[in-house]
């Protein structure tokens, strides 16, 4: 059946919707209006656009096409499912991609595919196609290409050089989870690549001995997804998976998307769908890692299960776990101790060091700062403020418990 282009549209956008990894922070900047072209992109990000589920779409998100020779158990469009099929040609990405963007619909691109013929066959149609777009058409606007792991290393190599950002999607945490819902991906191939990525990335980062100047080759890094809730793992299997990436990898993001009952799937798949919440408490959990100085292990230790608190925050739950470690003074403390305090975040933990060199700060100060003094009180100590027996509290968790809600009878 010969579909038009805005019905193969429709079809290819509502598939690319399963992937998380879509964010465009971390490249550099371009400017179409001082080195000619079309487009451009600054290095703080675009995101502008949201899903009906909440996650933010910032460019035309598409998939070349939902066609896939893999048989992967918990994807939509894997070769077995019943689902409509739709595929562009490169030709029709290219004009799509440079009309939404004259159109102000768009600021960028973030192409996926299933893998047709082959994985070769598939990279190569792809990097033809942000080939085109930045050569042909000067396009300076953002790109992130989901690469397939089974590809050439030189059709990598090449992608990375039109490309803003690379991902290379694990899926699922543990390699017999891959091995069980998607036998045909070897685990130990998409590490490899990872790793060839990452030692591209290095090689770029150093300047030339010629002309001393930087390689442009993926700017705004590398990352990869990971389905929660689809193969029974657990928040900290999930977490520790993450940091090896991260240390291993250097991975600019790892993305988590709570799993979606398909149509038709296997019967080794949940039939209800994880809350969002354990989404967005991964993400917290992460950030803490990332930029917090916790170790995973820490994050996990008192969460039973393995599973991170859906009521509290990851480091307020660690925080009540280690009543021990407070009040911290926030006159005096280092910059380490003041990021584990609930509430304080890395802007304001650098405001505070900041202006305590001039002054001693009192409570009130970090309301100026936009802190939540009821979440932060329990935890610190300051000119005139300490908390005594607050800490103490046998009911200090239900004071940061969502109150219930009664539910309707209608």
């Amino acid at each position: 059946m010969k579909r038009s282009l805005a019905e193969r549209l429709a079809i290819l956008s509502d598939a690319a919707k399963y992937d998380a990894s879509c964010a465009s922070s971390g490249t550099v900047k371009r400017d179409s209006g001082t080195s000619g072209g079309l487009g451009s992109t600054e290095g703080s990000g675009i995101c502008h656009a949201y899903a009906p589920d909440g996650r933010c779409i910032s460019l035309l998100k598409i998939l070349l096409t939902n066609f896939c020779i893999y048989d992967c158990a918990y994807c939509v469009n894997r070769s077995s499912s019943n689902v409509e099929r739709a595929r562009f040609t490169p030709e029709e990405v290219i004009w799509l991609t440079l009309e939404f963007y004259r159109r102000n619909y768009i600021e960028g691109l973030f192409l996926s595919s299933g893998i047709i013929r082959s994985s070769d066959y598939t990279m190569e149609e792809m990097v033809r196609i942000v080939r085109e777009l930045r050569v042909t058409h000067a396009f300076r606007g953002y790109i992130h290409l989901k690469s397939i792991p089974e590809a050439s290393p030189r059709l990598m190599e090449e992608a990375g050089l039109y490309a803003d950002r690379l991902s290379l999607n694990i899926e699922l945490p543990t390699d017999n989870g891959i091995s069980r819902f998607a036998p045909e991906k070897k685990p130990a191939n998409i590490r490899r690549s990872m790793a060839d990525l990452r030692l591209k990335i290095e090689a770029a980062g150093e300047p030339t001995l010629k002309s001393k100047k930087r390689q442009r080759f993926v700017p705004a890094g590398q990352s990869t997804q990971m389905i929660v809730g689809a193969d029974g793992a657990s928040d900290a299997t999930i977490l520790a998976t993450s940091g090896r990436l991260y240390s291993s990898y250097g991975l600019t993001r790892v993305y988590y998307s709570a799993f979606s009952p398909i149509p038709d799937s296997s019967k080794n798949l949940p039939l209800i769908k994880p809350p969002l919440m354990r989404e967005h408490r991964l993400y917290q959990a992460d950030w803490l890692y990332r930029f917090y100085g916790f170790g995973i292990d820490e994050i996990t230790a008192n969460q039973a299960g393995g599973m991170l608190d859906l009521n509290l925050d990851p480091k307020l739950a660690w925080a009540l776990a280690n009543r021990a470690e407070f009040p911290v003074d926030i006159n005096r403390a280092e910059r380490e101790r003041l990021l584990r305090v609930p509430g304080l975040g890395t802007k304001t933990v650098k405001a505070i060091v900041s202006v305590r060199r001039f002054r001693r700060l009192r409570l009130d100060d970090l309301s100026r700062l936009g802190v939540s003094i009821k979440k932060v009180q329990s935890f610190i100590s300051a000119e005139g403020w300490s908390p005594r027996r607050l800490l103490d509290r046998p009911d200090l968790r239900a004071m940061f418990e969502p109150q219930p809600e009664q539910l309707s009878l209608l």
